[in-house]
């Protein structure tokens, strides 16, 4: 099942912490964030849970798509 959640807007640890919430309850998510420090966090985590990730650039605001 793939969910979508939109973060933008919000500081760290939200977006972490909303994100590591919404991929216990499914296999991919794609994630809308506007926090060059959540970018970093949430990669961060995905990288540590052997997660695969992407990041895709916007202009000030950036998408990834995170798949278990």
């Amino acid at each position: 099942m793939e969910k979508k959640i939109d973060l933008r807007g919000y500081s760290c640890p939200i977006p972490l912490l909303r994100t590591r919430d919404a991929l216990s309850t499914c296999d991919s998510l794609t994630v809308l964030i506007d926090e060059p420090a959540a970018r970093e966090n949430i990669l961060k985590y995905a990288a540590s849970q052997n997660f695969k990730a992407e990041c895709f650039d916007g202009t000030g605001e950036w998408t990834l798509h995170i798949s278990k």
